[in-house]
């Protein structure tokens, strides 16, 4: 089976190489090989409410599929150079600001038109620039970073992925539920051989293997001889706490990117996917149950409380190569003490004792996501707990209330990402005509840079076919 370009992973990466491939090359024969499932077809029992806890469905809906992890996400495009992604390691910051403002218009173009007048409900985007909260923040060593944020919404992210869904599957060949057992190059053509045995010839190949294949790309790599160096793994806790704290804040910029150096030890945490009025959820990434959070732009479906996750970046150097495995063995300390996700309060992480039902009953936060009371005392590394625990309190001052006792932490958040490869400036890998995009490439982390690294990678492939 022959095709002029073949995209492994179906993620925002991947979907965006396909909408401007097609879009400017009508002919092309492109095929898509996803591991999960189609966008109508990802159902997660957990999440539809069927099941109490995750029975670790394979592949995982939420993290696989049409639309990759940022599927169920809640669909906050950042519109920045500053955080997301490396792309601006290989274009200038106008041109990575260029693609993104692209794919806003993306976004727009495939947003229902639910309203009756002429123009389209879309949100509006949320700025930090010129934040009062920017120098409040500082005076507590906390860095606001600038930005400006469009918060679709669960709901209406979906709804724009279904309908590029609908756009694509008559113009290119989508194969879902096939998995790829390995890559290779012959004679100047690539194949892609799944594990049912059947083979995809290409000339173009573009990898974008979202997160949930990070760890995958990065043994595809090792076999086709890339030199790869290490990336970071983020560790963490997603923290609820009553909307009401935050909500100053919230309601000015929406998302909150908050950067502090602990004083300890002089290690960065950061806050991430602040979600005003939303839900903490599970995702199950190769049988290692994680927590996210997402939240609706609707306001009837929105819950009492916001989310956030609180991130502790590592980067390994040599001898050790294995950042995946890292983060994966403390998360699956959660799975083994808790069957899943374990939720402790602040005040009791604080005194030393586990969470257990009693006092989560009687927590004046009430959680939305159905956790094992416990105690991430025993799951995560001091280091990181001492570095979570100092952040809560920098917090506390510019949102008094955060470091309150029955603040809830959900663990363990991990955020995995590729090895870095060496790349061009086209994101072209040291086989001439392989490229790699998005987050599970270790190029990006978030929806506006892997979805601009998509059209980033669909333009030079036009070039060189026209």
């Amino acid at each position: 089976m022959y095709y002029n370009v073949a995209i492994v992973g179906a993620g925002p990466a991947g979907i965006f190489a396909a909408y401007e491939l097609i879009k400017e090359n009508p002919n092309l024969k492109i095929v898509m090989i996803e591991q999960g499932k189609d966008i109508y077809s990802r159902k997660c029992p957990l999440s539809d409410g069927k099941l109490q806890q995750c029975i670790h469905c394979n592949p995982c809906a939420i993290m696989r599929g049409f639309g990759g992890a940022g599927a169920f996400s809640d669909g906050k495009y950042n519109f920045t150079t500053k955080f997301g992604g490396w792309l601006n390691d290989y274009l200038s910051d106008k041109e990575v600001m260029d693609l993104i403002e692209y794919v806003d218009t993306v976004n727009y173009e495939f947003m229902p038109n639910t309203n009756t007048n002429e123009n389209k409900y879309y949100p509006e985007r949320h700025t930090t620039r010129n934040s009062k909260i920017k120098a409040e923040a500082l005076k507590y060593d906390l860095h606001l970073l600038d930005a400006s944020v469009r918060h679709l919404g669960t709901e209406n992210n979906l709804s724009i992925l279904k309908n590029m869904y609908e756009y694509l599957k008559d113009k290119i060949i989508m194969m879902f539920n096939t998995t790829v057992k390995t890559i290779r190059e012959v004679d100047g053509n690539f194949i892609i051989q799944t594990i049912d045995d059947n083979c995809y010839k290409s000339q173009y190949l573009i990898a974008a293997p979202g997160r949930a294949g990070a760890e995958w790309f990065s043994k595809q790599c090792s076999e086709l001889g890339f030199k790869q160096i290490n990336n970071q793994v983020d560790i963490g806790v997603r923290v609820e706490l009553p909307a009401t704290v935050w909500k100053n804040i919230t309601d000015e910029v929406y998302e909150a990117k908050l950067m502090y150096r602990t004083k300890k030890y002089n290690d960065l945490v950061r806050t991430f996917c602040m979600n005003p009025n939303g839900y903490v959820v599970e995702e199950n990434t190769d049988g290692i149950v994680t927590v996210n959070g997402h939240s609706f732009d609707g306001e009837d479906l929105g819950s009492d409380n916001t989310n956030f996750a609180l991130l502790v970046s590592n980067t390994f150097t040599e001898p050790f190569n294995e950042p995946h495995q890292y983060g994966k063995r403390i998360a699956s300390f959660s799975n083994m003490l808790g069957g899943g996700i374990i939720v402790q309060r602040f005040g009791d992480l604080i005194n030393g004792r586990r969470t257990n039902d009693r006092r989560l009953m009687k927590s004046f936060t009430k959680p939305t996501l159905k956790a094992t009371p416990g105690d991430l005392s025993l799951v995560l590394p001091k280091r990181h707990l001492d570095n979570i625990i100092e952040m809560i309190y920098a917090l506390d001052n510019i949102a008094p209330g955060t470091a309150n006792a029955d603040t809830l932490l959900y663990g363990v958040e991990v955020k995995f990402y590729s090895a870095r490869l060496k790349l061009t400036n086209e994101l072209e890998t040291e086989k001439t005509n392989m490229f790699a995009i998005g987050d599970g490439a270790g190029i990006t982390r978030g929806l506006s840079q892997a979805s601009a690294s998509g059209i980033h990678v669909a333009r030079t492939i036009t070039k060189r076919i026209k």
